[in-house]
């Protein structure tokens, strides 16, 4: 299978191996056990000693395919909506620690790319509030400009808008988990993103099967080596070794997914009065029908199981 690599994607190296290195790092300085599963190991606590760089997180929040892009894809396969493939708001009262609230902020925030894709305007609202009451939880509610993302989330004109806007307040949380040491929970709620946008999209593959949503299946396996990276420096908690654990068993599959990059010509080009540099590389996604159903089959049960928690 053959496509060109898509930006939000495509993982540079550079910053892989910075991840590597971090990692290594914090793992000479990491170990022993959490508390047990009903108690949570402080955020200052289970960081100490540990630092990842507030780039390297942002180049793996870039390189995640961004949750309206996938949506966008889906609608245009004409795939109808469902609600079965979004995670239920009715629980959100039940997420007490910051594990769970973290890791659903980032499930929330992936439904939430779907259903505006699709102007579920009532669903659209009450999962912004969904996200609001979570960000409040962990402390990063300050970042979201709620009324300007409940009105553009209302139209679909707005995606490009809206699309900013979301991701400039990510990166502004993410800046200030860092700088609290807390990027345990920036890689939570990447995390979340993740998982939620490869159930979303095999679940649309089981009904409508797609080449190029099997190649974009078939990317996230760059994506799972980097977010399983980060996920190792606070395995010390039950609660991330458990969620380590689930992805090893993506892991496990994706590992037969062959992926190799074909460098293409550089090309310059305009972009709004300044001249940039487009790499024409492809990326050969080797992918097969017995993976895929594979593949899918374990992401619906890690998925379900992480909402469950």
């Amino acid at each position: 299978m053959l496509n060109k690599i898509n930006p939000w994607i495509m993982p540079k190296v550079i910053v892989y191996l910075l991840i590597i290195l971090a990692v290594a790092a914090g793992s000479c300085k990491s170990g022993g056990q959490g508390k047990d599963a009903g108690s949570e190991i402080p955020d200052s606590v289970l960081n100490e000693g540990i630092e990842i760089s507030e780039d390297v997180m942002q180049d793996i929040v870039q390189n995640i395919s961004s949750p309206v892009e996938m949506a966008a894809m889906i609608k245009d396969l004409g795939v109808p909506y469902s609600n079965r493939y979004i995670s239920p708001t009715d629980r959100v009262g039940n997420l007490t620690t910051s594990y769970q609230q973290a890791l659903n902020l980032g499930i929330y925030a992936a439904d939430l790319g779907y259903l505006n894709m699709y102007n579920k305007t009532s669903a659209v609202i009450d999962y912004l509030t969904s996200i609001k009451t979570l960000s409040d939880a962990i402390k990063v509610g300050q970042f979201f400009d709620f009324t300007t993302l409940k009105r553009l989330a209302t139209n679909s004109k707005n995606l490009d808008s809206l699309m900013y806007i979301s991701v400039h307040s990510f990166n502004e949380m993410d800046k200030y988990l860092h700088s609290n040491n807390r990027t345990n929970l920036s890689a939570l709620m990447v995390t979340g993103v993740w998982i939620e946008g490869l159930y979303l999209g095999t679940q649309v593959y089981k009904v409508t099967p797609s080449q190029q949503l099997a190649e974009r299946i078939g990317e996230q396996k760059l994506t799972l080596d980097q977010l399983m990276l980060i996920l190792e420096n606070y395995k010390k908690d039950k609660q991330y070794a458990k969620l380590l654990d689930e992805l090893q068993l993506l892991k496990e599959l994706f590992k037969s997914v062959n992926i190799r990059i074909e460098k293409g010509e550089p090309e310059m080009i305009e972009e709004n009065g300044m001249l940039t540099i487009v790499q024409h590389d492809k990326s050969i996604v080797e992918i097969s029908p017995e993976q895929l159903s594979s593949i899918i089959a374990t992401t619906e049960q890690v998925r379900n199981r992480l909402i469950s928690l």
